[in-house]
C-alpha cells in the first residue's frame, strides 16, 4: 500500500485501519451536518409537491 518494505505489514494493517475509520468519522458528521441544514427542506419540498 505505502510501497516497498518500510512498513512492516501490521503497522500498515493499521494505518489502513486508522484511515477506513477517520473517513467513516467525516462522513458521519457530513452527513449529520448535510441533514441538519438540508433535511427539513428537503422534506417539506417532497411532501408538498
Amino acid at each position: 500500500m505505502i510501497g516497498g518494505e518500510a512498513v512492516p505489514p501490521t503497522v500498515e494493517a493499521a494505518l489502513l485501519i486508522g484511515v477506513v475509520l477517520l473517513e467513516a468519522i467525516v462522513l458521519y458528521v457530513g452527513y449529520g451536518l448535510a441533514e441538519r441544514l438540508f433535511g427539513d427542506r428537503i422534506v417539506d419540498r417532497i411532501t408538498n409537491a
